[in-house]
C-alpha cells in the first residue's frame, strides 16, 4: 500500500524547495513528486495536505531514551512515541545509561530492540571511554562495527586531553564523529544554574560561561589538529558562538555544533523561583548568550537544532534545584518551539529549521534521509503552523513531564509522522 500525499507545501532544504505540490510514497522510499499526481491502487492512502507543510522527517542528534538500566525515566518504545509525536523519524541516542553503552553487545541490545518496539530510527552512540570513567577508551572499533552513528562522553567531558586525542584519531580513522558534551567539571564544582544575579538572587552556586569555553576550545584544538569530525552538543554561551564564527572563517569543516530550543528561548530570568524544571546542563544563560546563539543560528555558524531530551521521574525534579537531576525533555515540542520562536517572527526561513532540523544532522550521520528527493527513504511530517496550541505536559507520550515550557502558546502541531514509510503518529488531519 502506497501513501499519497495532496496539496501541500513541500519545504526540502536540500534541493532548495518551497512549493506546492503532491508526494507519493511507495515500499518506504519517495517514489514521486508532482502535480496531480493520483494513487497506484485502490488501497492507497490519500492524505489531503492542503494548508499544511510537508517536510522531511526530523533528526535529533541528542536524545536520551535511559535503556537500559533506567527505565522507570523512559525507554525506547516511549521514548520513539515521543519522537514520532514531535515529528522526529531519526534519533541519536546518548549512552550514559545504566551500563553505559560502552561495547558491540550494548550498542546491540538497543538496536534489536529498536527494531521490535520502534516505528522510528534509532541509533545508539558508543561510549568514548569504559564505564564514562575517562581512563581507558572503549571497544570503538567492535561498537563501529555495531553500527554506532557516534561516539560520545555526554553527561560528562573527557577530561584527560591525552586521551581525549587519541579518541579523536581512532574517530577519524574509522570516520565517525565525536559529539561533545564541553564541561569541566572541577570548574563546575556543585554549581547547578548560571553564574549570575539570579543565582545569588536564589542562593544557589553558579555555573560560569568558562565551564563549557575551556572544553570547547579544548575540543575544537584537538579536532583541528587531528582532523577529526566533532559535533558540539547543547551550546549555550556567546563564547561558543564566537568560537563557532572562527571555526566558519577558518573552514574547518569537520567541526560542527548544535543549540537546543531552551537554550535559544529561555534565560536566567525566567527562574522566578527555586524550579527543577529549569535546571538543565549547561544551564540557562544570560539574554547576551541567547543573543548570541540565535544569530548563529540565523548566519550558519551554529548548523543544528537538537533537543537533549532529557526525561527525568517527578522525584527526580523534586525539591530545589540544587540537588534536583539536570535535564528537560523537549523532543515533542521542538518543532513547536522553534517555529514559533526563530519562524513565526521571521528570524529563521522554514527552509532554515528543516536544514537544521533534517538536512545539516542527515549529513553529519552521512544518512541519506533528511530530504525528500525522490529515491530516498520516506521519512515525512505534515505540520499545522497556523494552528495555535498550548504545551500540555499531561499530554506527553514519553514518560518525562520535566519541562518550563508547560502551558506556553506556540505554533506548529504536527499532524502526522510516516518513517519508512508508515504512519507513526497521526493527530487530526
Amino acid at each position: 500500500m502506497g501513501i499519497l500525499i495532496r496539496g501541500g507545501r513541500i519545504i526540502d532544504a536540500a534541493t532548495d524547495t518551497d512549493k506546492i505540490g503532491d508526494i507519493y510514497l511507495e515500499d518506504g522510499m519517495i517514489k514521486e513528486i508532482g502535480d496531480q499526481l493520483t494513487a497506484k491502487e485502490k488501497s492507497d492512502r490519500v492524505i489531503d495536505a492542503k494548508g499544511c507543510l510537508v517536510m522531511p522527517g526530523l533528526i535529533d542528534l541528542h536524545v536520551h531514551f535511559r535503556d537500559p538500566g533506567q527505565t522507570q525515566k523512559e525507554d525506547i518504545e516511549t521514548g520513539s512515541r515521543a519522537a514520532a509525536r514531535g515529528g522526529v523519524t531519526t534519533v541519536v541516542a546518548m549512552p550514559n545509561t545504566s551500563p553505559v553503552i560502552d561495547g558491540p553487545d550494548r550498542v546491540n541490545y538497543v538496536h534489536n530492540k529498536a527494531a521490535q518496539l520502534s516505528g522510528i530510527h534509532v541509533l545508539q552512540a558508543g561510549a568514548i571511554t569504559q564505564g564514562e570513567k575517562g581512563q581507558e577508551l572503549s571497544d570503538i572499533e567492535g561498537m563501529v562495527k555495531a553500527g554506532i552513528p557516534a561516539l560520545s562522553e555526554d553527561g560528562k567531558s573527557v577530561m584527560n586531553s591525552s586521551l581525549c586525542k587519541e579518541a579523536m584519531e581512532i574517530a577519524r580513522d574509522l570516520d565517525i564523529p565525536i559529539f561533545a558534551h564541553c564541561e569541566d567539571i572541577d570548574l563546575r564544582g556543585k554549581g547547578c544554574m548560571n553564574d549570575d544575579e539570579n543565582a545569588v538572587r536564589l542562593g544557589l552556586p553558579g555555573i560560569c560561561n568558562a565551564v563549557e569555553d575551556v572544553i570547547a576550545a579544548r575540543d575544537i584544538l584537538l579536532a583541528r589538529e587531528t582532523g577529526a569530525r566533532l559535533h558540539l552538543c547543547h551550546c549555550s554561551t556567546e563564547g561558543v558562538a564566537k568560537m563557532m564564527k572562527m571555526v566558519e572563517k577558518e573552514g574547518l569543516k569537520n567541526i560542527t555544533a548544535e543549540v537546543c530550543p531552551h537554550h535559544f528561548i529561555l534565560t536566567s530570568d525566567d527562574i522566578k523561583e527555586d524550579d527543577p524544571n529549569y535546571k538543565m546542563n549547561p544551564p540557562l544563560r544570560t539574554q547576551k548568550d541567547v543573543d548570541a546563539l540565535i544569530a548563529g543560528l540565523k548566519d550558519g555558524s551554529f548548523q543544528v537544532i537538537s533537543t537533549d531530551h532529557a526525561p527525568h521521574t517527578m522525584s527526580d525534579k523534586a525539591g530545589s534545584i540544587r540537588n534536583a537531576a539536570f535535564g528537560i525533555v523537549g523532543i515533542e515540542t521542538s518543532f513547536a518551539l522553534t517555529y514559533t520562536a526563530l519562524v513565526d517572527k521571521g528570524i529563521l526561513t522554514l527552509k532554515q529549521l528543516v536544514e537544521k532540523m533534517s538536512w545539516n544532522p542527515a549529513q553529519i550521520l552521512k544518512s541519506e534521509r533528511g530530504t525528500l528527493q525522490e529515491g530516498h527513504p520516506a521519512d515525512v511530517i505534515i505540520a499545522d503552523v497556523d494552528h495555535e496550541y498550548v504545551i500540555d505536559k499531561n499530554e506527553f507520550a514519553s514518560k518525562g513531564q520535566n519541562t518550563p515550557f508547560d502551558g506556553w502558546k506556540v505554533k506548529g502541531k504536527i499532524l502526522c509522522t510516516i518513517s519508512d514509510g508508515k504512519i507513526v503518529y497521526q493527530d487530526k488531519l
